[in-house]
């Protein structure tokens, strides 16, 4: 069950992501030029998300576990610190220049847009690099 439950919310996630135009650069990056040519049409899909992440943040808080079963666990911390204000603005580097976050990196590579896959390699190649040099630094410092 806890599969086919991933399968179907990835199904709906992707499905989503490429009818709402998530999954194309020139669009992402056409909602960011707030100074030339800005298409706002990616607010209200963002706003969308939102309204749906609301209820279904409050819901998931009122439950110990999913529907797959398992635990839910949710971030205690609301603390907005360096490291996240700077993991903020890599992000936002990263989506404009690339025109892709990873989930839409993901759905359009999946969906067979292979200028995605430089994308994805740089993000994964990111993700090591942080893994293993950058967060063994804030370990050390924080003990």
């Amino acid at each position: 069950m806890r599969i086919f439950i991933a399968l179907l919310s990835g199904l709906i996630f992707g499905i989503g992501l490429i009818a709402g135009g998530m999954t194309d650069p020139s669009k992402i990056q056409a909602f960011l030029d707030l100074f030339g040519h800005w298409d706002p049409s990616l607010a209200f899909v963002m706003g969308g998300a939102i309204a749906v992440g609301v209820f279904g943040f409050a819901a998931a808080s009122r439950r110990r576990l999913a529907w797959s079963g398992d635990p839910i666990d949710l971030p205690a911390s609301r603390v907005i610190d360096r490291r996240l204000i700077a993991g903020g603005v890599l992000f936002g580097i990263g989506w404009g220049l690339g025109g892709f976050c990873p989930g839409p990196a993901l759905t359009a590579l999946g969906a067979g847009f292979m200028p995605a896959l430089w994308f994805v390699l740089a993000m994964l190649a990111g993700m090591e690099l942080h893994d293993r040099y950058l967060e063994p630094l804030f370990i050390k410092r924080a003990a």
